[in-house]
């Protein structure tokens, strides 16, 4: 099913793009699946390169508050990082698409050799080493001059907007950022982060070898273990010492109020998810939020017994 947020594109529109931006001929044109926000293409133009287009949702279209202006948020994580992660070169870019180069390979799955995901988390650490001039996201969305202060904004902002979408969250939510400050406060450096790294945003090469890293449009700076939560989506990365992740990113013990901020950070991307759901057209009764929800009340009480 199609998101709302995705426009029903065809292969003229991209023409139109292409040429435009460009001044290149299409030659042929898909829609690539994966994603659940924007409209994503592969273009294959009459001078022989192969190139992404990706656009916006429609102006019409409800967001959720932090989703402003992703699209040019994406080409400035692709310059931030060229040089330290396999991302996409930018060749042109607008407040309403993004054209890319195209990378080699295929979306990880859980069968992929070890040695991609390992790459990542050694790739993951080197684009830490950027570092912001303030906590939180770029432009005007929440962030502040410390994390405690930017991640409290982050948490207040979806629980504003899950309000709005009459999303229904854990009462035990109340409370439950601000009873850990001092966990937070321990972050001092704001560090460059991608934010999404799920497997379909994590490329490998049929050698095993990592390929790319694409979707920076949702990128902060914050906390690097923030990092940590999505490379191992709905488990706890702390409890697999193992994980060839860990092991690329080497990041050493995790002391309690590690733990605590860990944890914390799968509270916020379960929020999230709960609170997207209906702007991308998904019920509350789908199987999807229902899962959720109860990994967020898992962590909600995990939370309490650190």
């Amino acid at each position: 099913m199609r998101s709302p947020t995705q426009l029903d594109l065809t292969s003229a529109d991209i023409a139109v793009i292409v040429r435009e931006a460009l001044g290149a001929s299409l030659d042929t044109a898909s829609e690539l699946g994966g994603g659940g926000f924007a409209a994503v293409w592969l273009a294959s133009l009459t001078d022989g390169r192969r190139v992404v287009v990706k656009v916006a949702p429609p102006a019409s279209a409800r967001l959720l508050s932090y989703e402003r202006e992703l699209i040019p948020a994406e080409a400035a994580y692709f310059r931030l990082v060229a040089g330290l992660a396999p991302v996409p070169s930018v060749l042109a870019v607008s407040p309403r698409w993004i054209i890319t180069t195209l990378l080699p390979g295929k979306p990880l799955t859980a069968g992929d050799s070890p040695r991609a995901r390992s790459a990542l988390g050694a790739a993951v650490r080197r684009v830490h080493t950027v570092a912001g001039s303030h906590f939180g996201y770029p432009g005007d969305r929440p962030s502040g001059p410390d994390w405690a202060t930017a991640f409290t904004a982050m948490m207040a902002s979806l629980r504003t907007d899950a309000a709005s979408w009459n999303v229904s969250l854990p009462p035990a939510l109340d409370g439950a950022v601000e009873r850990h400050t001092p966990a937070l406060t321990a972050v001092t450096t704001p560090a460059l982060l991608h934010f999404d790294l799920w497997d379909g945003n994590v490329l490998v090469a049929g050698d095993g070898s990592l390929s790319g890293l694409v979707d920076g449009e949702r990128y902060l700076y914050g906390d690097p273990l923030l990092d940590l939560v999505s490379p191992a989506l709905f488990r706890r990365i702390e409890d697999e010492p193992g994980h060839p992740f860990l092991t690329g990113y080497a990041p050493g013990p995790f002391d309690r109020a590690a733990l605590i901020r860990l944890a914390l950070y799968r509270v916020h991307l379960y929020t999230l998810m709960l609170t997207e759901g209906p702007s991308r057209g998904i019920p509350a009764t789908d199987g999807r939020q229902t899962h959720v929800t109860a990994l967020l009340e898992a962590e909600l009480n995990h939370l309490d017994a650190l």
